[in-house]
């Protein structure tokens, strides 16, 4: 048998058993999905193995592809980790980069910011996805988590990129027909809209006075995944809102919104969070440099 396995080969075989799927990695891998059925078919010519149990709607690894699979895993981060070790030694950013965000702040902040990266480092490709959920960035294949929320897990590394805090507000034809709370305990009586955050329980807003902290259930008519959405109910006059202070200050500013029980805060930091093993990686470092740079302007 032929011993001269392609890496690449490994690592579209990876991404088939990671997403059980070959047409999802090809979404991925920017490949066609009869590429990389071709790639795995010659792979398991190769090694003399049925990688995957194929059905009409997925494919399932083998006993085989399990074990395959572990070294493939092992070899593809040791490769990472030398290419990471020669582009630090090179001190330049180059290759793919997968970066994950929030659905808001993601397409306000991050993107934006994304492209300036890429510009002034061409070596460098950007795949940028949001999401409604926390990542799980280590066994999504993600490089990097621009996060929002103190909530990260022990195993993973995280730099504070920018300090944020969400806040109570409603617009002033709202608080004019319904009155202003004067308590947290006031809520109750009034449409909080709620956003399923991607880390945070739903309907339940854990607030801060001083180093005193409270947990409120909140109910209302209207509730979304989608924080920009009750960011305009709020504006609209349906309700009290508890959204990020980059996010509320525009509509603060120009008084469609005003603050409510000001002296309540969330935390809300926003964070950079990447595994352990990228902790040496040229392209997240020089990532997590610029993303940090340019919040900082904000």
């Amino acid at each position: 048998m032929d011993n001269r396995i392609d890496n690449e080969d490994l690592r579209v075989f990876a991404t088939a058993a990671r997403k059980a799927s070959f047409a999802a990695a090809a979404e991925e891998l920017g490949m066609s999905p009869a590429y990389v059925s071709k790639r795995i078919g010659i792979l398991e010519e190769m090694l003399g193995v049925k990688l995957f149990h194929r059905t009409t709607r997925r494919v399932i690894v083998s006993e085989d592809g399990e074990r395959v699979y572990a070294h493939a895993m092992t070899i593809l981060e040791n490769l990472d980790s030398l290419l990471h070790e020669m582009a630090e030694r090179r001190d330049v950013p180059r290759g793919l980069l997968r970066i994950s965000s929030s659905f808001g702040f993601g397409r306000n902040v991050v993107a934006p910011v994304v492209a300036r990266l890429v510009a002034e480092h061409p070596s460098l490709q950007v795949r940028f996805e949001v999401f409604d959920r926390l990542v799980d960035i280590v066994a999504e294949g993600f490089d990097l988590d621009i996060r929002v929320g103190d909530e990260i897990a022990p195993h993973l590394i995280a730099r504070k990129l920018m300090a944020n805090h969400r806040i109570l507000c409603a617009s002033p034809s709202y608080l004019k027909r319904h009155g202003t709370p004067r308590s947290l305990q006031e809520l109750a009586g009034h449409n909080c809209l709620a956003i399923k955050e991607r880390d945070l329980p739903f309907g339940v807003w854990t607030l801060h006075s001083g180093g005193t902290e409270e947990k409120v259930k909140v109910t209302g008519s209207l509730s979304s995944n989608h924080g920009e959405i009750a960011l305009q109910w709020a504006v609209a006059g349906a309700g009290i809102v508890l959204r990020s202070h980059w996010d509320a200050q525009p509509h603060l500013a120009s008084g469609e919104l005003v603050q409510v029980l000001p002296q309540y805060t969330q935390s809300a930091n926003v964070w950079a969070v990447y595994p352990q093993r990228l902790a040496g990686s040229a392209k997240v470092r020089v990532c997590v440099e610029f993303m940090e740079q340019q919040l900082a302007r904000r």
